[in-house]
């Protein structure tokens, strides 16, 4: 937290306990100002706070447009934080003062600016229906956007007395895209006839129909057009059975014209992205998780597309090697914002803290209820907000325990909008590695609820499990990975019995690659494919060396491997000795017959010489052709040279065998 930073703690009208000593005694180096009505009565104290040049906290969000309005230009280094909801109202206010303490020190760690990318929309809106609800919702539309009507199925529309906008008939193939640029592939595609009497007549169809449109009003009654179409911007779906449902639709189309700012949720370096190498595919995470289809191979990398991708977070928390990293916060601010949560809790004298996090929408609103209408949260449970809940990693859930959280809880909709199979995954390797460290199991779980009731419930269920005897306090500094790897250092290193190896599950971003020596031939495929150097070959001797602490189980030495000896071992290994190359398998080389310089694996070369000498065609005999291959690449062109061996001099190849030769034999066998 800065310094001198000014905390401004409100009891709503004495509806909730101010613990300002434990304020004092979490954050020494700030100012704590107690008030009954800051935004009424004693609006003035804020004004003096905010006209100071010292920053300010105030521990209310519901006044948050007045304080803003109030502190006009100095309110640059202004920070909000709900105390009501979160802690003051609740069975548990009296004992809620760490909370506060935390939930405020939290609120001030500064955020990097977000990134954004532009969706542009000129308001070209097409109309998929199959009735003349289709065409009444048109009629809602046509005075603000530009609008066609697309009819799918044989229902009759009543013919217009004039033709404002145009009616056609089809069914859309397939649909891509996003709010400003969709692209429709439509089958059956025809136009109305003009002279339409009762019922609109349409002409012939054709299939493969290309349009284009800006915002995509889907009331076909159908399947999506899009996976997770609820996620994809401009794409807006009503059943046409609901009214109110379409009435909603219509109004929320009707406000998509113009520039939006879209955030720029994953920062992708593709030269660190294990996807393939040489065509062959090993990494393939973030193409199994992503919900939307933003994510496309490209070569040996992938590529998102910011305009498609939705925010999950799901290929960010899967990409072993930080290709993808989440930006809205970055990963490192992330684990500030929870230490600075969890340290804070503990210095002012709170125990066996319980880490909730949970989106803004959903996940507030149900925080809020429960303030409102019940118990409140139990004073153990520290609430955190992020962009989206499936965002949060293995690193940030593992720092979190290091840091000395007793359990955490992602507090999710009862039916998901997308797959949350990234969240599983980190919650069972979390699960993994807590166990393998002695510190027990379902220490992680989900809360799937849009009852605040039952949430209040089962936050009151959790018996708090003693946090770890000697918490972490390190900075989370550098690349995802590093993250990663401190943040199992430093559980390892707060834990009461740790171990130095833990296995994990497949899938796993860490672990060992084990090889069947006997079938190794050390071709080195591996070496070149490795897009990490965990694997790598020693320029002097034949030799296969491995790395573990820089192996992310991508899997591409597996598929590489032409004799198909390599194995995927997940595990993670505590022993220091994981940072250094150790041998797989090493050979004696092979020494040229003509200089004696080390080349090849001798074993390799021996073994290509004796199933070529006198069993192939082209070495029928000849030793001084055969000794070329146990030459090294110098002396094989000085040798070609001084006994003009030419490579086109073999002998005949044998004639090819063919089905009538066979016909053949078996004749004769039988004549015989």
């Amino acid at each position: 937290m800065a310094e001198q930073r000014t905390i401004l703690l409100c009891s709503c009208e004495d509806t909730m306990p101010t613990d300002a000593k434990a304020m004092r005694r979490a954050c020494p180096d700030a100012g704590v100002v107690v008030g009954r009505q800051f935004c009424r009565a004693e609006l003035e104290r804020v004004r003096t706070a905010l006209a100071s040049d010292s920053p300010v906290t105030i521990g209310c969000t519901q006044e948050a447009p007045l304080f803003r309005e109030v502190a006009g230009e100095n309110g640059s280094d202004i920070a909000f934080v709900n105390l009501r909801e979160t802690a003051g109202w609740s069975a548990d206010a009296t004992r809620a003062g760490p909370k506060m303490a935390a939930l405020v020190a939290a609120a001030a760690e500064p955020m990097p600016d977000t990134s954004f990318v532009e969706l542009v929309s000129e308001g070209v809106v097409l109309i998929y229906g199959c009735d003349d609800r289709a065409v009444e919702a048109a009629q809602r539309l046509e005075d603000h956007l530009d609008v066609t009507v697309m009819i799918v199925g044989s229902a009759d529309i009543t013919a217009p007395r004039q033709t404002v906008f145009p009616v056609v008939k089809g069914r859309i193939r397939s649909a891509t895209g996003y709010l400003g640029a969709f692209k429709i592939v439509v089958d059956g595609y025809a136009t109305a006839s003009p002279s339409s009497r009762t019922a609109l007549t349409f002409g012939a169809g054709r299939d493969g129909a290309v349009s284009h449109c800006d915002i995509l009003l889907d009331l076909s009654g159908g399947g999506p057009l899009f996976a997770a179409a609820d996620l994809r911007d401009g794409y807006l779906r009503a059943d046409p059975a609901d009214p109110a449902g379409v009435l909603a639709a219509v109004l929320r189309a009707r406000d998509l014209v113009g520039r939006f700012d879209k955030p720029r949720y994953i920062n992708f370096s593709q030269e660190l992205c294990a996807h393939s190498r040489s065509g062959i595919v090993g990494c393939h995470r973030c193409l199994d998780l992503c919900p939307t289809g933003a994510i496309k191979p490209a070569g040996d990398h992938v590529t998102i597309d910011d305009k498609i991708c939705a925010g999950c977070g799901q290929c960010a928390t899967a990409c072993p090697t930080g290709a993808a990293s989440y930006a809205l916060p970055p990963v490192d601010a992330l684990l500030r914002k929870i230490r600075t949560l969890l340290t804070t809790y503990r210095d002012a004298g709170g125990l066996d803290p319980v880490l909730l996090l949970h989106d803004e929408p959903h996940g507030a609103s149900l925080i809020d209820a429960l303030a409102r209408h019940g118990d409140g949260l139990p004073a153990y449970v520290l609430p955190l907000s992020v962009n989206e809940s499936t965002q949060v990693g293995l690193e940030a859930t593992v720092a979190a325990f290091a840091y000395g959280a007793s359990a955490v809880r992602f507090l999710l909709r009862q039916k998901p909008r997308h797959d949350p199979l990234g969240l599983t995954q980190t919650i069972e390797l979390a699960d993994a590695v807590l166990q393998g460290l002695g510190l027990g199991d379902t220490r992680v779980a989900t809360i799937e609820t849009d009852d605040p009731f039952v949430l209040g419930d089962q936050l009151r269920a959790i018996v708090p499990a003693p946090a770890v005897p000697r918490p972490a306090s390190f900075l989370p500094l550098g690349s995802k990975r590093s993250v990663l790897r401190l943040s199992l250092g430093e559980l390892h290193r707060a834990a009461a019995s740790p171990v130095d190896v833990v296995a994990l599950p497949a899938g796993a971003p860490f672990g060992a690659v084990e090889i069947d020596a006997e079938g190794c031939t050390l071709c080195l495929s591996c070496v070149s494919a490795c897009p990490t150097g965990a694997l790598s070959d020693d320029p002097d001797a034949p030799k296969l060396r491995f790395t573990e602490d820089a192996c992310v189980q991508c899997g591409l030495c597996k598929a590489t491997c032409p004799e198909k000896v390599i194995s995927l071992v997940p595990r993670m290994n505590f022993r220091t000795t994981a940072g250094t190359a150790r041998v797989l398998k090493e050979e004696e080389p092979f020494h040229c017959i003509r200089c004696n310089k080390p080349f090849g694996v001798k074993s390799t070369i021996e073994r290509v010489a004796a199933k070529l000498e006198g069993k192939h065609w082209m070495y029928p005999g000849s030793a001084k052709r055969l000794d070329v291959i146990k030459m090294c690449a110098d002396c094989r062109v000085i040798a070609a040279t001084e006994d003009d061996l030419d490579p086109y001099g073999a002998p005949a190849r044998p004639r090819p065998r063919t089905t009538d030769d066979y016909l053949r034999e078996r004749q004769k066998r039988n004549d015989g």
